[in-house]
């Protein structure tokens, strides 16, 4: 017989037991669903403000940076050139100076070869005061020489007794490759006759070497004796420099580079015990020598004319 109250040991009720929950660690825990709803968008909002000023800061910065480098460039860039331009002036400046050693140290070398009579004398001066009052026909037949009229130009000056002036050229007569072949110069008056007779040739050909342009006029004396060549007597020595060598040098821009010395002379000489007004110039052109560094390959040319 079974008793109706005896239970089943397998249908048993479990007995549930009470878990104390500590009150204050639930408060702690627990948030109310309306605080956490409003204090999840602040938080947020400062994280995104704090993060823009951050990107703004960043790109200012960034900005400042470039701005800073783009200077520092140009800078270098500008000294860069300042230093080139003072490199390049001042290679000129030396390289000029060194051409001005050269010609210089070319002078006096090339002054012992003609002490030495190294350069020889190709052609002789005409007799100018042979020429006086011949026609240019008769002249050019006294010539011979491979004379040939090259320019004939009228004068029509009131007072001046000149109304051609005749240029011939000896072809025949040697030349130095730079100043051309020696010329003759005849001013003719209305009957046609010269009244003035010059002649130019490069010194060379007459027998000067590469002489200093004060040399060639003091110590060789280059005027009174082509002046004497040409048939007329001047005292040597009396053809004298200007005491300011500036009065017949010309310099380049830059003050220091010599381009030319040019110096014209006159005087009064005999011929077969007449008087003869005179005239002359010697020219130096140093323009090729300048661009070469060759003082040989200066332009030197003597004139000399005699009145009737």
């Amino acid at each position: 017989m079974s008793d109706s109250n005896t239970q089943n040991p397998d249908t048993q009720t479990p007995i549930s037991t009470p878990i104390e929950t500590d009150a204050e660690t639930e408060i702690g825990v627990m948030t109310p669903p309306e605080a956490a709803s409003e204090q999840a968008p602040v938080g947020g909002s400062h994280a995104r403000a704090g993060q823009a000023a951050y990107i703004r800061h960043s790109a200012r910065m960034r900005k400042i940076l470039l701005a800073v480098i783009i200077i520092l460039i140009l800078l270098v860039v500008a000294i860069g050139f300042v230093v080139f331009r003072l490199f390049d002036t001042a290679s000129t400046a030396a390289t000029q100076q060194t051409q001005v050693s050269d010609i210089s140290t070319i002078s006096e070398d090339e002054v012992s070869k003609d002490a030495s009579s190294i350069t020889t004398k190709r052609t002789t001066v005409p007799d100018l005061t042979a020429l006086l009052g011949m026609t240019q026909d008769e002249v050019i037949a006294t010539l011979q020489r491979g004379a040939q009229i090259t320019s004939a130009l009228e004068q029509n000056e009131e007072g001046n007794p000149v109304r051609w002036e005749i240029k011939i050229s000896l072809t025949s007569e040697p030349s130095d490759g730079k100043s051309g072949t020696p010329t003759v110069y005849l001013s003719l008056n209305e009957e046609g006759r010269a009244i003035r007779c010059g002649y130019s040739a490069a010194t060379s050909v007459l027998g000067y070497g590469s002489l200093s342009f004060s040399d060639a006029v003091k110590n060789e004396a280059i005027i009174e004796k082509t002046l004497a060549e040409a048939g007329l007597e001047v005292p040597v020595g009396s053809v004298e420099l200007p005491a300011d060598k500036m009065a017949y040098s010309s310099y380049g821009s830059d003050g220091t580079t010599l381009v030319r010395e040019y110096c014209s002379f006159e005087g009064v000489g005999t011929a077969n015990g007449v008087e003869h007004p005179w005239s002359a110039v010697l020219s130096y052109d140093y323009s090729a020598a300048n661009a070469t560094g060759n003082l040989a390959d200066t332009v030197r040319i003597v004139y000399v004319y005699i009145d009737a």
